[in-house]
């Protein structure tokens, strides 16, 4: 269980959210929206608000295991969709990847396997999407947005991101206001990519540490003052620095040459929510 640093009012986090999720919905011309379950923390914390905000005949989960999905995330979505009385549909990808795989290169490097997993499930949660008229709802946190733990065109591909300004350490307080299970909570974090694979392990730091030096230099903090402040090496704050620095392009839509009055994704941009 990862230890709490930035402490937040979860019943007013989740009001927020919620607003968000209901207005964001139908100023879109939708009703509904689909997304995807992991089995893990995040999605589940997502889904559960998406609930709340538009009810359950509104929202459509699915799950989209592989070969590496861990047999606990497995049965922690079952009993996740049970307790919570959610529309959940099971696709297994492996036979699409294998063919994609195929179809380019015959073999592929871990990475690049692992991102057109997670780019397979974009593509399915799209179809979904524009067969039953939803909006793809993405579960990315704060702390993975922010250094770029995510796939661009994968699991970074969606219509709104409810949960993308909290930290990974603070989805851990709302998942226990929302009475997320014990089970989902306690494990270790993981994005199946491969057998044996974690987060924490994959980045090399933890989520605490992550999220204590994410917020300093959220608040422009001096590195120095950041190492003194989280006891941290100033490797650790300056490759974080550097992860936030090089993962840009993943948070934005493709640059544009600015040539005319107003520019798409500049300076023409359209309010996401009125009233």
């Amino acid at each position: 269980m990862i230890i709490i640093y930035l402490s937040i009012n979860p019943e007013e986090t989740s009001t927020i959210i919620i607003d968000f999720i209901k207005t964001y919905v139908q100023n879109s011309g939708c009703k509904r929206v689909v997304l995807g379950l992991s089995g893990g923390i995040d999605s589940s914390v997502a889904a559960v608000l998406c609930k709340e905000a538009l009810g359950k005949n509104n929202v459509l989960c699915l799950f989209m295991p592989d070969d590496a999905t861990p047999s606990d995330d497995k049965k922690h979505q079952e009993i996740f969709v049970k307790k919570f009385d959610l529309q959940c549909k099971t696709i297994k990808i492996d036979s699409i990847v294998q063919q994609i795989q195929k179809t380019c290169f015959g073999k592929t490097e871990k990475m690049t396997l692992s991102n057109i997993k997670a780019r397979t499930r974009m593509i399915l949660l799209y179809a979904y999407a524009n067969e039953k008229g939803c909006l793809v709802c993405g579960t990315s946190n704060k702390s993975e947005l922010l250094i770029g733990y995510f796939t661009k065109y994968g699991d970074g591909g969606a219509d709104l991101l409810p949960i993308g300004d909290i930290y990974k350490t603070q989805i851990y307080q709302l998942a226990e206001y929302l009475k997320i299970p014990k089970s989902l909570i306690s494990k270790a974090p993981t994005a199946g990519l491969w057998p044996g694979q974690t987060d924490e392990k994959e980045l090399g730091i933890n989520y605490e540490t992550l999220d204590k030096i994410l917020y300093e230099l959220e608040l422009k903090i001096d590195i120095e003052d950041i190492v003194k402040k989280v006891n941290v090496k100033k490797s650790d704050v300056k490759r974080i620095r550097q992860m936030i620095k090089k993962s840009q392009h993943k948070r934005r839509t493709p640059l544009i040459p600015k040539l005319g009055v107003r520019t798409p994704g500049v300076d023409w941009r359209v309010p996401t929510q009125e009233g």
